[in-house]
């Protein structure tokens, strides 16, 4: 992780030395790993619970001037297009002292400093409280703690060791009461939305949730929730 000044903001990201780890590292290591699975190629294609079993079976056949290069590409390509994912996937948090810039995949959204009541991190994900609990942001990362805090709290953030609400969490069951009109209905979707692994519909009802005052927070394929102060109003404020 790399933490470096940008005029008077803070940035914290994975570095250049992320990027070469992915880039150069995924697809070394992917032909490496296909070359070996090249040379047992006969034995893997006589195990009944391997996937590609077709596959190995033709590696097999083939002369090794033909199948190692074949082999060791496709599995080295392989790791290039996990390399194009995670390079997609990487977050940039850039500190300011009156705003946060939060960057992936091309995108960025500011929170401003002065709706911001707390920071800390849940797990893996960087999270931003408002006055009334609600999450502004929740950003998942492998960003390091230590360059987090340090960004924040160098710019005068209120950096917090733990989720201030993390004991107003309850388990969501279906028809458990205390929810919001609508608000069953929309965890009963995400969590089919979680059990598939659709991170991006999982997101999206986040957010409708939100908009109903309830704060989510996973554990595994478990969710928990919380209420907020209370739900928006027509100009997305809660009363």
């Amino acid at each position: 992780m790399a933490a470096r000044g940008s005029g008077e903001a803070v940035v914290v990201s994975g570095g250049a030395g992320e990027l070469v780890l992915m880039w150069a590292g995924f697809p070394l290591l992917g032909a490496g790993l296909g070359a070996a699975l090249t040379a047992a190629s006969g034995w893997v294609a006589g195990l009944p619970w391997f996937p590609f079993q077709g596959w190995f079976a033709l590696l097999d056949r083939w002369p090794e001037e033909r199948s190692y290069p074949v082999g060791a590409g496709l599995a080295a390509l392989a790791g290039l297009v996990l390399a194009f994912m995670g390079t997609r996937e990487r977050l940039t948090v850039t500190v300011g002292r009156t705003s946060v810039r939060l960057h992936r995949d091309g995108h960025g959204r500011d929170v401003a400093r002065a709706a911001v009541t707390g920071v800390f991190l849940d797990g893996r994900a960087l999270v931003l409280l408002d006055a009334a609990g609600g999450e502004l942001a929740r950003e998942r990362s492998d960003l390091g703690p230590a360059g987090l805090r340090a960004a924040f709290t160098g710019q005068g953030w209120p950096w917090v060791e733990q989720d201030p609400y993390g004991s107003a969490y309850r388990r969501w069951v279906e028809g458990l009461p205390g929810l919001p009109a609508g608000a069953d209905a929309l965890l009963r979707a995400r969590q089919r939305a979680v059990d598939a692994g659709r991170g991006g519909e999982a997101a999206e009802l986040r957010g409708e949730l939100a908009r109903l005052g309830v704060v989510v927070r996973d554990e595994g394929k478990r969710q928990y929730w919380r209420l907020v102060a209370g739900p928006p109003d027509r100009d997305g404020v809660r009363r």
